[in-house]
């Protein structure tokens, strides 16, 4: 079976397709309580698998616990090629608010640990939660690692700072950031990582733009015969080979329809065309 979009290797013990899958939204509304239809979870976890994807993003606290649950209905015991990245460093509070929670990193992982039914994380990201130095916070994150508990760290929500800082105390994976198309503050960033051969995972590939922006990603995607969604994740894909997807959906269709555009080349006039909406609303490039 092919892999969609190639595999980048991050590690000895970890290959990820570079197209791979975001499960936040097999939670319920507001990635909090349990699905409208788990049934439709499940499926939408085993065809992932079915095409080839071998890299699932997720976290205890969406839901919280439920998507975590469901991973582990749909796909224990996991295909050995599997591997499953979650992130730490929050909670969800009792109406389903987003908590700061760096200081509980231990029973973080052995929560995820428990509901995924696994002995250590493959990776996990620690979610930044605002400016300032990340040592205090990643520190112990890092020391859980030397315990086997975490294979592999990443940061989410991170400075180009709090790279540099967190790199100084553990090797680092990949960044979890948000960037796209239209948002490429981290472009320096993303270009640095892939130097040193770290990994690069964008989230909201068609998030924060304008209508004049997205007005042009859908002319670009009607030239293309497909769609803005296709459209910004294959963008994503030839923007750099150190980048990978992580597109969300709840509907084993749209996946598919996400998973279609690993193989949407983007010819150059298209490309073009693309380069041009950050800057139609001011933004320019870092250097």
């Amino acid at each position: 079976m092919s892999t969609p979009g190639g595999t980048l290797t991050l590690a000895d013990d970890l290959a990820l397709s570079r197209m791979g899958y975001g499960a936040m939204q097999l939670a319920g509304p507001g990635v909090f309580g349990p699905p409208r239809d788990r049934d439709e979870a499940v499926r939408v976890l085993r065809t992932v698998v079915e095409l080839g994807i071998t890299h699932i993003d997720t976290s205890d606290y969406y839901g919280p616990v439920v998507t975590n649950e469901i991973i582990r209905e749909a796909l224990h015991p996991y295909p050995a090629d599997l591997r499953i990245v979650t992130k730490l460093g929050a909670k969800r509070g009792p109406e389903g608010s987003w908590d700061p929670s760096p200081h509980n990193l231990r029973e973080q992982v052995q929560d995820n640990l428990a509901h995924l039914g696994i002995d250590a994380l493959d990776a996990a990201n620690f979610r930044v939660m605002g400016p300032g130095p990340v040592a205090e916070t990643f520190g112990p994150l890092a020391e859980l690692q030397k315990e086997g508990l975490v294979r592999h760290l990443g940061l989410s929500n991170a400075t180009a700072e709090q790279v540099a800082e967190a790199r100084t105390i553990a090797p680092l994976v990949f960044v979890q950031n948000m960037y796209n198309v239209a948002h490429r503050e981290d472009d320096a960033l993303v270009d640095a990582l892939a130097a040193d051969g770290i990994g690069y995972v964008p989230f909201f590939p068609l998030g924060g733009f304008s209508p004049l922006q997205s007005g042009a990603l859908d002319e670009v995607a009607v030239s293309l015969g497909a769609t803005a969604q296709q459209t910004a994740l294959a963008w994503l894909l030839q923007r750099s080979p150190n980048i990978l997807v992580i597109p969300g959906t709840s509907s084993v269709a749209h996946l598919r329809d996400n998973v279609a555009a690993a193989s949407l080349e983007l010819p150059e006039e298209a490309l073009a065309r693309l380069e041009r909406i950050a800057a139609e609303d001011g933004w320019k490039a870092p250097y």
